[in-house]
């Protein structure tokens, strides 16, 4: 299955997502590989990262290029493809090949409002074929007192065109001093909220690779 993670908006997450699924699936042994489609480069630093460190188990990476090589792109059994709007090319080649689209939606109603655009661009440009698309909350709030997070996943749930996940990612440290240490969440912090948080939303996500 492709699997494209992006968005609009710059700052959703979605290199440190991508990134920790690849490990989850490859730690599922799954035939995992991942496709940096984001001229930032920032998912190939942190698997540059992680093989400099010798952490395993290690993901594939493919080129850029593979995205117009459907026949190709097809021969590995999971891909993941971290993409946003740095390379408008690369984000419609994304789409074009995606069989589902996973979009992290920070808390805040400009998050709404360009996941709601989103959604427009990707149906204009796929017709009559529609992947999937899920979203969730990411970096929420971790305070109960502060209801950002709540409100976000409320107007999430009324967008037409796309299926709420309830699992949400929380804005912790572990996240970032994780990512770049080149571990994921559940491998710096094995018993930690953030990997307990981390595997709630992977068990949605492939709820497959577990049965």
């Amino acid at each position: 299955m492709v699997t494209v993670i992006g968005s609009l908006k710059g700052g959703s997450g979605k290199s440190t997502v991508t990134f920790n699924l690849a490990i989850w699936l490859a730690m599922a042994e799954q035939n995992v590989a991942v496709v940096d489609a984001d001229p930032q480069a920032t998912l190939t630093d942190v698997l540059e990262v992680r093989r400099e460190e010798g952490f395993q188990p290690d993901v594939e990476r493919l080129g850029a290029a593979i995205l117009t090589n459907h026949d190709e792109l097809k021969q590995h059994g999971e891909v993941l493809i971290d993409v946003g709007t740095a390379s408008m090319d690369n984000l419609k080649a994304a789409i074009a090949v995606a069989d589902r689209i996973i979009v992290p939606v920070p808390p805040s109603q400009a998050d709404i409002w360009s996941t709601q655009r989103f959604l427009r661009f990707v149906d204009a440009q796929v017709g009559d074929r529609q992947p999937e698309i899920v979203g969730f909350i990411n970096r929420g709030d971790t305070h109960r007192a502060v209801r950002e997070s709540d409100e976000a996943a409320a107007a999430l749930v009324s967008l037409p065109g796309i299926r709420f996940l309830k699992p949400r990612l929380s804005q912790r440290t572990v996240y970032r001093r994780s990512f770049s240490e080149g571990l994921a969440v559940f491998e710096q912090e094995p018993r930690g909220k953030g990997a307990a948080e981390w595997n709630a939303l992977a068990a949605v996500l492939y709820a497959d690779v577990l049965s």
